[in-house]
Protein backbone atom coordinates (compact mmCIF):
# COMPACT_ATOMS: atom_id res chain seq x y z
CA UNK A 1 0.00 0.00 0.00
CA UNK A 2 1.68 3.60 -1.13
CA UNK A 3 1.29 6.26 1.55
CA UNK A 4 1.66 9.91 0.60
CA UNK A 5 4.47 11.50 2.23
CA UNK A 6 5.38 15.30 1.27
CA UNK A 7 4.67 17.86 -1.60
CA UNK A 8 7.58 19.68 -2.93
CA UNK A 9 7.49 23.58 -4.16
CA UNK A 10 10.38 25.84 -4.92
CA UNK A 11 10.90 28.81 -3.00
CA UNK A 12 13.09 31.89 -3.74
CA UNK A 13 13.57 32.53 -0.07
CA UNK A 14 13.82 30.34 2.50
CA UNK A 15 13.62 32.51 5.63
CA UNK A 16 10.26 34.13 4.67
CA UNK A 17 8.53 30.92 3.65
CA UNK A 18 9.58 28.82 6.32
CA UNK A 19 8.35 32.10 8.57
CA UNK A 20 5.02 32.24 6.37
CA UNK A 21 4.43 28.05 7.19
CA UNK A 22 4.93 28.24 10.58
CA UNK A 23 2.84 31.18 11.01
CA UNK A 24 0.61 30.23 8.91
CA UNK A 25 -0.35 26.30 9.55
CA UNK A 26 2.34 26.00 12.55
CA UNK A 27 4.54 24.12 10.67
CA UNK A 28 8.11 23.77 11.61
CA UNK A 29 11.49 22.37 10.27
CA UNK A 30 11.59 18.81 10.35
CA UNK A 31 14.91 18.50 8.86
CA UNK A 32 16.85 20.59 6.78
CA UNK A 33 19.63 20.04 3.78
CA UNK A 34 21.95 21.66 2.68
CA UNK A 35 23.18 20.70 -0.73
CA UNK A 36 26.15 22.53 -2.91
CA UNK A 37 23.63 23.90 -5.37
CA UNK A 38 20.31 24.09 -3.43
CA UNK A 39 18.78 23.52 0.20
CA UNK A 40 15.76 20.89 0.96
CA UNK A 41 13.68 21.71 3.86
CA UNK A 42 10.89 19.46 5.56
CA UNK A 43 8.01 21.33 7.65
CA UNK A 44 5.59 19.49 9.53
CA UNK A 45 3.39 20.27 12.36
CA UNK A 46 2.22 17.42 14.90
CA UNK A 47 -1.05 16.54 13.45
CA UNK A 48 0.01 15.07 10.43
CA UNK A 49 2.79 12.88 9.14
CA UNK A 50 2.82 14.65 5.74
CA UNK A 51 5.48 16.79 4.49
CA UNK A 52 5.76 20.14 2.81
CA UNK A 53 9.04 20.03 1.10
CA UNK A 54 10.57 23.67 -0.04
CA UNK A 55 13.34 23.14 -2.53
CA UNK A 56 16.01 26.08 -2.67
CA UNK A 57 17.92 26.20 -5.52
CA UNK A 58 20.65 28.43 -5.10
CA UNK A 59 21.10 30.04 -8.43
CA UNK A 60 17.35 30.96 -8.67
CA UNK A 61 17.21 34.66 -8.28
CA UNK A 62 13.64 35.79 -9.52
CA UNK A 63 10.47 34.37 -8.86
CA UNK A 64 9.40 30.94 -10.37
CA UNK A 65 6.76 31.23 -12.76
CA UNK A 66 4.35 28.62 -11.20
CA UNK A 67 2.65 28.10 -14.93
CA UNK A 68 -0.74 27.05 -15.55
CA UNK A 69 -0.49 23.61 -13.98
CA UNK A 70 -0.05 24.28 -10.13
CA UNK A 71 -3.37 23.98 -8.49
CA UNK A 72 -3.17 23.99 -4.22
CA UNK A 73 -2.49 22.66 -1.32
CA UNK A 74 -5.45 21.84 0.94
CA UNK A 75 -5.29 22.39 4.79
CA UNK A 76 -8.23 21.80 7.43
CA UNK A 77 -8.60 23.48 10.37
CA UNK A 78 -11.13 23.36 13.34
CA UNK A 79 -12.38 27.00 12.88
CA UNK A 80 -12.60 28.50 9.60
CA UNK A 81 -13.44 31.98 10.97
CA UNK A 82 -11.60 32.20 13.47
CA UNK A 83 -8.81 31.56 11.00
CA UNK A 84 -9.69 33.69 8.52
CA UNK A 85 -9.40 36.65 11.02
CA UNK A 86 -6.05 35.44 11.76
CA UNK A 87 -4.71 34.94 8.49
CA UNK A 88 -6.31 38.78 8.19
CA UNK A 89 -4.93 40.18 11.41
CA UNK A 90 -1.24 38.33 10.02
CA UNK A 91 -1.47 40.96 6.87
CA UNK A 92 -1.76 36.96 4.52
CA UNK A 93 -4.66 38.92 2.56
CA UNK A 94 -6.86 35.61 2.30
CA UNK A 95 -9.73 35.57 0.20
CA UNK A 96 -13.26 35.67 1.09
CA UNK A 97 -14.66 32.64 2.81
CA UNK A 98 -17.26 30.19 0.42
CA UNK A 99 -19.45 27.82 0.85
CA UNK A 100 -19.49 25.01 -1.91
CA UNK A 101 -22.73 22.76 -2.58
CA UNK A 102 -23.17 19.28 -3.73
CA UNK A 103 -26.54 18.02 -4.63
CA UNK A 104 -28.34 20.93 -1.68
CA UNK A 105 -25.91 19.85 1.45
CA UNK A 106 -22.83 21.52 2.40
CA UNK A 107 -19.64 19.60 0.68
CA UNK A 108 -17.01 22.45 1.65
CA UNK A 109 -16.68 25.94 3.50
CA UNK A 110 -13.37 27.32 2.58
CA UNK A 111 -10.96 30.55 1.71
CA UNK A 112 -7.70 30.41 -0.34
CA UNK A 113 -4.38 32.24 0.49
CA UNK A 114 -1.35 32.58 -1.16
CA UNK A 115 2.19 31.93 0.38
CA UNK A 116 5.10 34.86 -0.30
CA UNK A 117 6.11 32.42 -4.09
CA UNK A 118 2.52 32.68 -5.16
CA UNK A 119 1.18 29.15 -4.55
CA UNK A 120 -2.42 28.96 -3.70
CA UNK A 121 -3.24 27.40 -0.40
CA UNK A 122 -6.93 26.06 0.25
CA UNK A 123 -7.88 26.02 3.78
CA UNK A 124 -11.13 24.22 4.48
CA UNK A 125 -13.06 23.84 7.66
CA UNK A 126 -13.11 19.93 9.19
CA UNK A 127 -16.27 18.65 8.10
CA UNK A 128 -17.13 15.72 5.95
CA UNK A 129 -14.36 14.19 3.99
CA UNK A 130 -12.55 17.34 4.94
CA UNK A 131 -10.88 16.30 8.19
Amino acid sequence: MAKAIHSMIRVLDEARSVRFYEQAFGLIVADRFDFPGFTLVYLRNRDADFELELTINKDQTTPYDLGSGYGHLAFAVDDLGAEHARFTALGFEPRNMVDLNYEGALLARFFFVQDPDGYKIEVLQKHGRYR
